[in-house]
């Protein structure tokens, strides 16, 4: 049980993240400004790296352990590697809008699906 509530609020976390990830993309578009790597951009997509990490390993042990039907080890990974991508696309205002939104849905789509799968199973 220790282990799903850990896996569950990461996975609330990781949401959360994007969150704050699609605003700063949307304030970087309408501003057109970068944010400067050293005090913003690093800073962040390290705190977001962190949390992706514990998320990836306490996801992938969940998977192996309840074995969902729809949902595998890949997906997390897929997942894991956007959320770092897009932690940093979103301080660019050059960053390509469709990607971007692309990878968020995609994101959230995995991150909403771990949820759904960790009620279903709840071990």
């Amino acid at each position: 049980m220790e282990n799903r509530s850990i896996l569950v609020n990461l996975n609330e976390s990781l949401y959360e993240y994007t969150r704050q990830i699609e605003d700063k993309f949307l304030s970087v578009k309408m501003s057109g400004e970068k944010g400067d790597f050293f005090t913003q951009v690093k800073p962040f997509a390290d705190e977001v790296k962190e949390a992706v990490d514990l998320w990836k390993k306490e996801a992938s042990i969940w998977i192996v352990k309840n074995r969902p039907k729809n949902l595998h080890e890949s997906q997390i990974d897929s997942a894991a590697e956007q959320m770092e991508m897009i932690s940093v696309q979103a301080f660019y205002p050059e960053t390509s809008r469709t990607r971007f939104i692309n990878y968020l849905q995609s994101v959230r789509f995995v991150l909403t699906l771990l949820r759904a799968n960790i009620d279903k199973y709840q071990t």
